[in-house]
């Protein structure tokens, strides 16, 4: 069977990651929607420069595909405000789900993040729990929800605070075993894999994998 795969958020942490596994696995074809070309190359690769604002003038993107990837996601230092935060880590995936429900995409499998909740008195938590309860209210066949914890890896930005964080986590990770395993730190590129995996199971219904859950079956 051909499967082709839409990534979103394909130059982050968790999306690099995730496009060359997909490019390495049996996927037939990869499209990346990106905001700027990407450097990386493959036979199988597709990347299709757009603009986030005009995303419904790309429905045909979405056309065909066997799963949608969502690993969009921003900072609100980076973002400049909650409102810009909430349009690219709210508004985009949700539009991007949507055209992707009309195009007949099945599974849709995106990273939120650990402790969503809308009543949640977190900004960034009640944002990602908003996500959530969009994204199942759409009706996909199989929708896929990842909640890490602090996510590790080389991102291209400098994220002073979040690397400070990720060296301490790193000296922790032995002492984070019972209630604390759920804070653990997270590879992004185990997250990328867990979800491959997922997609590869077709699994139908609303799932919610923890972190805890992420560290296994992001397994190799």
């Amino acid at each position: 069977m051909t499967r082709i795969a839409v990534v979103l958020g394909a130059t982050g942490l968790v999306g690099s990651a995730l496009t060359e596994d997909l490019l390495n696995g049996e996927w037939a074809e990869v499209r990346v929607l990106v905001r700027r070309p990407m450097k990386l190359r493959h036979p199988g690769l597709k990347q299709v420069i757009i603009d986030w604002e005009r995303l419904a003038e790309y429905k045909e993107q979405f056309a065909g595909a066997s799963a949608v990837f969502c690993c969009l996601g921003t900072t609100i230092k980076k973002a400049g405000s909650q409102e810009n935060f909430e349009r690219v880590d709210l508004e985009y995936p949700l539009a991007a789900a949507a055209l992707a429900k009309t195009c007949g995409v099945k599974q849709f499998l995106a990273v939120s993040s650990m402790g969503a909740n809308i009543r949640s008195r977190a900004f960034y938590s009640r944002t990602k729990g908003k996500l959530e309860n969009g994204l199942g209210a759409i009706g996909f066949q199989g929708l896929h929800l990842f909640r890490p914890s602090l996510l590790l890896g080389d991102r291209e930005e400098s994220r002073p605070g979040e690397r400070v964080a990720a060296i301490v986590m790193k000296a922790l990770d032995f002492a984070m075993v019972g209630k604390a395993a759920k804070y653990r730190a997270v590879p992004a590129a185990k997250v990328a894999r867990a979800m491959l995996n997922i997609a590869q199971a077709d699994t139908g219904g609303v799932h919610i994998y923890t972190n805890e859950v992420i560290h296994v079956i992001g397994k190799s």
